[in-house]
Formats: structure tokens, C-alpha cells, sequence
């Protein structure tokens, strides 16, 4: 009950967070009662139903991270003095973020329940003259238990990740009270640590595009072709693209701290320091968003330099599932942001009071993203380009 109050309670800000991780989890939802009927349907077809059932993880991750991105931006997950006196302390606070959570995305999963009951025909008819009925394998009975495990994997997932991820969060700046301002001669942040992820993360990216380039040399024909069908696509191009993914967000804050670093080069300015120094300090918080973003938008521009002229059609499924993984990790990388700036606020509140002019400030701001394109667009499109070349026939 404590949970749907501050539920209630909250920033419409955060309340616009949960019903988009609450459509996030929708859209999941059905693609994975998409996959089982499609099992249902086709049992002769087995592994054609596993890998579709691989390649809805990648949507699931990506939810997930939005969800874990949106639970620590409320402002009722931040430990405080107070509130530990009465028993709410940062364990305490990490149950009550997680149940929240679980309560958006099972919302969530009975609207995918619902709809996709609703075109298959088992509600009021088929609708869309049963456009869908092939699909969805409406003549074919579904499991009851497997229908609510599946759409209670969101739910646990994102849940159990909230929990972890609010659980171990440091506390500092941006855990304390909002009313609570430096003071005149309190020292500003002083620049953390090289993340020490980056040449993992370089091995991982290399490895995932080896993978693909080993899946062009032993699939015949085309070894990506994926638009019609999700089980079309060999699974070491799946392989790859997830080894790709998971190497750029492990080099991602190490990138950020270095586009800190080269902002402070060459005898900085006031504004230049501010802005390297912000960008090392926030490298760990946002970092990995950047570096997933980068794996997605790479992916995109390979697949359109595979078919983006091309005769076919992208098949429904597959467009769905990659609305949600683009939408949802922009909206992680954007939710991030907010909470870096949440966390920076008391030491913006300080640099004002000390006379730093506001313009200042904004400068610094525009720098830290100016440069963050400088390094990360040309990655991308390198990536991508090394994705797709031995893809292309």
C-alpha cells in the first residue's frame, strides 16, 4: 500500500517514466506470447521456436534496463536521514522501488494478455477479418502456464533488477536531501577514477563482429535475413550482435571518461575544466547507456545498409521488437541524463551562490554533449559498417 501511494504521489514526471515502462512491458508481453504460439502452432518446428525465443531477449534486456533507469530517478527511492528513523531505510526504500515496478510492468503484461487474446479471437471474434489468426495461431489451444510464466517474466525481472541496482547505489550528492546546499567553502567534486572496463569491452566488440563475419562464411546464401521472420536469422549473427552489445556498454564509461579527459587538455578554460571533470565524474552513471545506445543505432544503420533499398518488408514482429529496444534504450539514456542532473544540482546550487554566471554553466553542459557526439558518432558508424560488410552477398 505504501508503494501505490508514493505511487500516486510522484512527479508526473516519474508517473510518465512508469506507463512507459508499463508499455514497454506490453510490448514484451506480446512478443513472448507471440513465440508460444507460434510454438503451439508449429511443434515440428523447434528450433525455429527457441531462437525466436532468443531474440525476444534482447527487447526483455532492454525494458528491463528502462525500468531499473526509471526506479532511480523517483525521488521517493533516495535514502534519507528521516525517513531511516522510521524505518525506511535504503533496503527498506529498494522494496518499495521494486514492488512499484512490478506493479507497471504486470500492468503491462495483462494488456498484452488482452490484446493478444483479442486477436486471436478468443475475446468477442476475430478482428481485422482474422488478418492475425496465422500468425498468432489462433485454431491452436495455449498452455495456461505457460502464458503466466511468460508474462511474469518482466515483472520478476525488472523487479528483481530495480531492487539489486537501488539496493547497491552509494550514497552521495545525489542521495541526500534536496534542501540540504553547500556551503561557500565546501570543496566541488573532485574527478573519480579511470573506469577500468575498457579494454574488455574493446576484446568483447572485436570478438562480436569476428562472430558475424564466422557466420557469414558458414551460412549459404544470405546469412542475415532477417525483415520477414524473426527465426530466419541464424544464431550466430545473434551470437555476435550480443557479444557487440555487451562490449560497447562495458567500453562505454571509459569512453566518457576519456571525453572528459580531452576536454581538460591543452591549458583548460573555467568552463572546459567544469565539463571534463562533471563528464569523469558521471563516466560510471552514464557510460553504459551511451555504449548500448551506440550498439543499437549501429545495428539499425547495418540493417539498413543490408535492406533499407531493398524489396522486403520488415515483418511486424520484427518491427515491434525493434521499436522497443530503440525506444527503450533512448529513453534509458535520456532517463539517465535526468538523474545525473539531479545528482549534480547541489553543486550547481553552490557554483551560482559563489557567483558562477548561469551561461556558464549551459556552456559547460553543451560542451559535454558536443564532445560525446565528437567520440561516439564515429564509433557507431564505424561499428556499423564492420557489422555489415561480411553480411552483404
Amino acid at each position: 500500500m505504501l508503494a501505490l501511494r508514493l505511487a500516486r504521489g510522484s512527479h508526473p514526471l516519474v508517473l510518465a517514466g512508469r506507463l512507459l515502462v508499463a508499455a514497454a512491458s506490453a510490448g514484451v508481453g506480446f512478443l513472448l506470447l507471440c513465440t508460444l504460439g507460434y510454438a503451439s502452432g508449429h511443434p515440428a518446428h523447434s528450433t525455429g521456436s527457441v531462437l525466436r525465443l532468443l531474440w525476444c531477449l534482447v527487447p526483455l534486456a532492454a525494458t528491463v534496463q528502462f525500468a531499473v533507469a526509471v526506479a532511480r530517478t523517483d525521488p521517493s527511492t533516495r535514502p534519507r536521514p528521516g525517513l531511516s528513523a522510521v524505518g525506511l531505510g535504503p533496503v527498506r526504500l529498494s522494496v518499495i522501488a521494486a514492488v512499484s515496478t512490478a506493479v507497471s510492468c504486470t500492468l503491462g503484461s495483462m494488456v498484452a494478455l488482452l490484446f493478444f487474446l483479442h486477436l486471436r479471437g478468443d475475446l468477442s471474434g476475430l478482428p481485422f477479418d482474422g488478418a492475425a489468426a496465422g500468425l498468432l495461431a489462433a485454431d491452436t489451444p495455449l498452455p495456461l502456464a505457460a502464458v503466466l510464466l511468460l508474462l511474469a517474466v518482466v515483472p520478476v525481472a525488472a523487479a528483481s533488477a530495480s531492487a539489486l541496482a537501488l539496493r547497491t547505489r552509494p550514497v552521495g550528492p545525489g542521495t541526500q536531501d534536496d534542501t540540504e546546499d553547500l556551503v561557500p567553502g565546501e570543496q566541488i567534486p573532485v574527478p573519480a577514477a579511470a573506469p577500468a572496463g575498457l579494454p574488455w569491452g574493446v576484446a568483447l566488440t572485436a570478438a562480436g563482429l569476428a562472430v558475424e563475419a564466422y557466420a557469414n562464411r558458414t551460412t549459404s546464401g544470405s546469412p542475415f535475413p532477417m525483415p520477414g521472420r524473426l527465426d530466419s536469422t541464424p544464431v550466430w549473427v545473434l551470437v555476435g550482435w550480443t557479444l557487440t552489445a555487451i562490449g560497447l556498454a562495458m567500453a562505454g564509461p571509459g569512453l566518457t571518461h576519456l571525453c572528459g579527459r580531452l576536454l581538460q587538455a591543452a591549458r583548460p578554460g573555467a568552463v572546459r575544466l567544469l565539463a571534463g571533470r562533471v563528464l569523469m565524474d558521471e563516466a560510471q552513471r552514464i557510460g553504459r547507456p551511451l555504449g548500448v545506445v551506440c550498439a543499437v543505432v549501429s545495428a539499425v544503420v547495418a540493417a539498413f545498409a543490408l535492406y533499407g533499398t531493398g524489396p522486403r518488408p520488415f515483418g511486424p514482429l520484427t518491427a515491434l521488437g525493434a521499436v522497443l529496444v530503440i525506444g527503450c534504450t533512448t529513453a534509458t539514456l535520456l532517463t539517465t541524463a535526468l538523474e545525473a542532473r539531479q545528482a549534480r544540482a547541489r553543486t550547481a546550487r553552490a557554483l551560482l551562490r559563489l557567483g558562477a554566471p548561469a551561461s556558464a554553466l549551459r556552456a559547460a553542459t553543451a560542451l559535454r554533449a558536443g564532445v560525446l557526439l565528437l567520440v561516439f558518432a564515429p564509433l557507431t558508424w564505424a561499428i556499423a559498417e564492420l557489422a555489415a560488410l561480411p553480411l552483404t552477398p
